[in-house]
């Protein structure tokens, strides 16, 4: 019988324990989001059905899913959705930045950070409420308004 070697062989083992536990905190960031947003947590584990999900949470229509297809048209679709989703946590542009090239960093912080979910018009509700509109309520307020 021959004596395989494995392809993984010449990995240190401390270098794929360290690679499971960042895709662990990963997974781990992607379902308090979810959960911040008032989805199910669960859905940030399940293939295609966690990026509609995400359409949800920054308030875009499932068809959008389609865009995420077409060759360089998904780049410009998984930067614009980052970016809402960044503002639907009252996140600037810079936090989209962070998300698109340190992702493995910037989810943590929107996870486990004290990033409260505002909904997905927070960015017009903002700009409205700063120009000193009256009719301003926060998405998930139970207050009446006056």
């Amino acid at each position: 019988m021959e004596n395989y070697d494995s392809p993984f062989s010449h990995i240190p083992v401390a270098l794929i324990v360290v690679y499971c536990l960042i895709i662990l905190v990963c997974i781990v960031a992607m379902w308090k989001i979810y959960t911040k947003a008032g989805k199910p947590g669960w859905a940030s584990i399940i293939p295609i059905y966690n990026i509609i999900v995400l359409l949800e949470i920054v308030g875009k229509p499932v068809w959008w899913f389609l865009l995420f297809f077409i060759p360089c048209v998904n780049f410009v679709f998984i930067i614009w959705t980052y970016n809402l989703l960044s503002k639907s946590f009252g996140k600037s542009e810079g936090f989209t930045v962070g998300l698109l090239l340190l992702g493995v960093v910037f989810f943590p912080i929107l996870g486990f950070g004290n990033a409260v979910y505002l909904g997905p018009a927070a960015k017009e509700a903002n700009a409205a409420n700063r120009f000193g509109a009256d009719d301003y309520q926060k998405p998930f307020d139970d207050t009446p308004q006056a």
